[in-house]
């Protein structure tokens, strides 16, 4: 039997059913084999922003990275409906808005008239609190006076809860800081902060105000409960952080009080059920917070996200929480801040609002910052435990199904479409960029397969196969995570990858940092799966896009300086490398090999490159020769050119100084010497005595491609002679000796090469070899690992490839023992 029918007969098992670990040992070995390479290296990004500076995206296409922020940006009574739309504006203008001529002066004229049977009760109460919003500004806590008791109800939290003129006056007063202001000014607005007397008197004296007429005794009670903790829990905090003056400056220390008081601000709001919307003085307690925005200090900004994001803000005030938080994301330096503050649980509850769409600028800042966080290897472990994975799929998959119908009209509804396209678009590269971070952690794993990952990141590319910030994302996900043996097999499971990566290819086959990274995934797959090797062939046009991309980066660019030469060579090895192992497949390598560009591109690889500058490209042409070479059909283009192979390509390389060179020349001789032809140029050449030296080289490896070559060289009776001569026998025993008891797969082929070279007549050394074989074939003598693992692979390959060939070349040597001593 020679090498090849041994190897065929193994791969006939490989193909019918799942491989044994003897198997999986043994294809190690054979002419056919995989071909490992190293992941494309993927560079840091300089800076942290939304988009890299490698983004597809035109800058002034895209929302921005950098933007300053400060109190007048924020709408101080976040009045705007939960759902974040805006409500058309009334035609009846409220009550107690105030408005401001041209130079910023209040507009007397036109302020509202009040009805004429109130007129009295206007100018007795409303009067006075009109008077008091004018005066007020952002950094004041609105007051509580004796006459507030006889307002009714509703425009007590109307004042709560101003409207949009209201939003404007506060936002001026706000911006209103001017370097005329004069100390005595700041005095005055500290002092002014602080909450009179009369206003805990209210509360404090048991006295049932005016607004509680009507209500039974049980609803009067429970507010003056809340009163009571509204003054004796929450202003005394109010009034320290008001107490405070951002332009004044802050130290350190100042900053760690502003801090402080938040924190408590946050548990006495949350022990009495007042976060969120269910605060009747929320408004007030956002005026207090948002003054401290212009402090300026990361830590104090942190701490002030948390809480107003537990406040359920809305609308403009989200979105610049977002930017707020995804600005002091930016730093490195402030990575630390995250790990002691809970604003990551605030961000991680934003990316499960149902209504994506109305806060899609918020999220988009929000899945930012996290994509900047996850970076960092230690944050990327903290957000894995809180299911980062599953909620950034849950967003994705919300965005590509619930594209909101809003217009009736064919072209509106068009361009609406379109927008909001563009809108996920620019969220899903923040959420594929925080995968791809992800997928460092070795932790992640479990989580991308538990969570069916693949299939929706197939799904995004699918849906925004036009973005290549998407595609380029989700294709480092696949290239980090394909090489692993459970996530390979995962992805090559999933429908349709393949079909959509060579579609990929053809669609940006000039976009480098797409192709390598797709190339590599679709090499993983390929290594570990028959089912992908079937569908990348069958893949109607598949094998011809691949053949034009080989096409391209093989000849010079006209532009070199785009098309670098390192980057177009990383392409050709992993491309080539693919090659490789598809045609580990019999139907996919038969067709390769008698693909006429194919071998004509391989063969132009082997002649135009050297070996000492190209090695791993130069290697993976070689190997994939090899691996066509072992189809000897008719059809088979690598063995009709033969001649050609073994004198321009396999000579240079067997003749040369690498030695992984060396050893895939040895393997294609290995196929090709089967043909009558090669086996006489090896011979003519003196190639044999290259290959009977190389049994020294005390590297398995290279021992077992030489026996190949040799098995095939004996089976002609001229040549066993010339093999005698070169002493291949005594080799063939030391190699036995050196490497038998611990490669059996080598130990079966060094025997079958035995086999041959004795045929003819006696066999050399028959003694020392029957010694030998006597050990080998007793199991009960050889000793065994003790991983049960590891000897259950070597018995295996023991009793399947060893011991049958030894057992007939041992009887053979006892039989001739036996004939010489009679």
């Amino acid at each position: 039997m020679s090498l090849m029918e041994l190897q065929h007969e193994k791969s006939e098992r490989v193909y019918t059913r799942r491989q044994t670990s003897a198997e999986i040992v043994s294809e190690a070995r054979r002419s056919l084999r995989t071909l490992a390479t190293q992941r494309p290296f993927t560079p840091q990004e300089k800076h942290r922003q939304l988009f890299g500076e490698s983004s597809s995206r035109a800058r002034d296409g895209r929302p921005p990275s950098a933007f300053s922020l400060h109190a007048r940006n924020f709408e101080a009574p976040d009045s705007r409906p939960g759902s974040g739309s805006r409500l058309s504006p009334l035609e009846h203008k409220p009550r107690l808005t105030v408005f401001r001529d041209e130079d910023g002066r209040e507009d007397e004229a036109a302020l509202p008239k009040p009805p004429a049977e109130r007129e009295n009760t206007r100018r007795d109460s409303g009067g006075c609190r009109a008077r008091h919003l004018r005066t007020s500004s952002i950094n004041r806590l609105p007051l509580m006076t004796s006459h507030s008791k006889s307002l009714d109800r509703s425009v007590e939290e109307r004042i709560d809860q101003p409207e949009e003129g209201e939003k404007q006056h506060c936002a001026d007063v706000t911006g209103h800081n001017t370097k005329a202001s004069s100390e005595a000014d700041r005095h005055t607005i500290t002092k002014s902060s602080r909450v009179p007397q009369s206003a805990q008197n209210d509360v404090s004296s048991g006295s049932k105000p005016d607004a509680y007429h009507g209500l039974n005794d049980t609803d009067a009670d429970d507010n003056m409960d809340e009163s009571q903790y509204w003054n004796s829990k929450v202003l005394p905090v109010l009034h320290e952080i008001e107490s405070f003056a951002p332009d004044d400056g802050a130290s350190e220390e100042m900053v760690g009080r502003m801090c402080h008081a938040c924190n408590e601000l946050h548990n006495a709001l949350a022990e009495r059920g007042m976060l969120g919307r269910q605060c009747k003085k929320r408004s007030t307690i956002l005026r207090s917070l948002f003054r401290l925005v212009d402090v300026g200090s990361d830590r104090l900004n942190l701490t002030l996200a948390k809480l107003i994001l537990a406040l359920n803000v809305s609308g403009n005030n989200l979105v610049n929480i977002c930017k707020l938080v995804f600005k002091i994301s930016r730093n490195a330096s402030n990575d630390t801040l995250f790990f002691t503050s809970s604003v990551l649980d605030s961000l991680l509850s934003l990316l499960q609002c149902e209504d994506v769409w109305s806060k899609s600028e918020a999220v988009l800042y929000c899945v930012g910052s996290l994509k900047l966080l996850s970076g960092n290897s230690a944050l990327a472990s903290l957000l894995l435990g809180k299911d980062f994975i599953g909620l950034l799929l849950l967003l994705s998959k919300r965005l590509i199904h619930c594209m909101p119908q809003t217009s009736f009209n064919v072209t509106n509804h068009r361009a609406e479409g379109e927008g909001q396209h563009i809108i996920a678009g620019h969220i899903l590269v923040q959420v594929t960029a925080a995968l791809r971070n992800i997928a460092d952690q070795s932790e992640s794993r479990p989580s991308f397969l538990s969570s069916k990952a693949f299939v929706t990141l197939c799904w995004i590319v699918e849906n925004h196969r036009n973005d290549i910030d998407i595609c380029i994302n989700v294709a480092r996900i696949f290239s980090k995570l394909s090489t692993y043996t459970e996530c390979c097999y995962a992805l090559a499971e999933t429908p349709h990858c393949c079909i959509l990566f060579l579609d990929l290819l053809g669609k940006h086959s000039r976009k480098q940092d797409l192709v390598v990274r797709l190339l590599f995934t679709l090499g993983n797959l390929t290594a570990k799966s028959i089912e992908a090797r079937e569908r990348v062939y069958e893949e109607e046009g598949g094998i011809d896009v691949l053949l034009d991309l080989f096409q391209v980066y093989q000849r010079t660019p006209s532009h070199p300086e785009q098309h670098p030469a390192p980057e177009r060579e990383d392409i050709l090895i992993k491309l080539i490398r693919l090659l490789a192992n598809l045609a580990i497949h019999p139907t996919v390598g038969t067709a390769l090999a008698a693909n006429p560009l194919c071998v004509q591109l391989l063969l132009q690889v082997l002649e135009s490159r050297c070996v000492q500058e190209s090695e791993e490209l130069v290697i993976n042409a070689a190997a994939t020769i090899n691996n066509l070479s072992f189809y000897q059909g008719e059809s088979s283009v690598v063995r009709s050119q033969h001649k050609h192979i073994s004198q321009s390509v396999l000579l240079k390389l067997l003749l040369g100084s690498s030695m992984e060179g060396v050893l895939e020349a040895t393997r294609v001789f290995g196929n090709l010497s089967q043909i009558k032809d090669v086996r006489r140029f090896i011979v003519q050449h003196k190639v044999h005595q290259f290959v009977v030296t190389l049994i020294d080289s005390k590297n398995p490896d290279v021992c077992f491609s030489a026996c190949g070559v040799l098995i095939n060289l004996s089976a002609d009776s001229e040549n066993r002679a010339l093999l005698r001569v070169e002493g291949t026998t005594q080799k063939l025993i030391d190699c036995l000796r050196d490497f038998g008891s611990q490669d059996w797969h080598l130990a079966a082929v060094v025997c079958q090469t035995l086999w041959n070279c004795s045929l003819d007549g006696e066999m050399q050394h028959s003694e020392e070899l029957l010694k030998i074989l006597r050990l080998y074939t007793d199991r009960g003598l050889l000793q065994w690992p003790s991983n049960d693992g590891v000897r259950q692979v070597q018995e295996a390959c023991w009793e399947l490839l060893f011991l049958p060939v030894a057992e007939r070349l041992r009887q053979r040597l006892h039989v001739e023992d036996i004939t010489g001593i009679s």
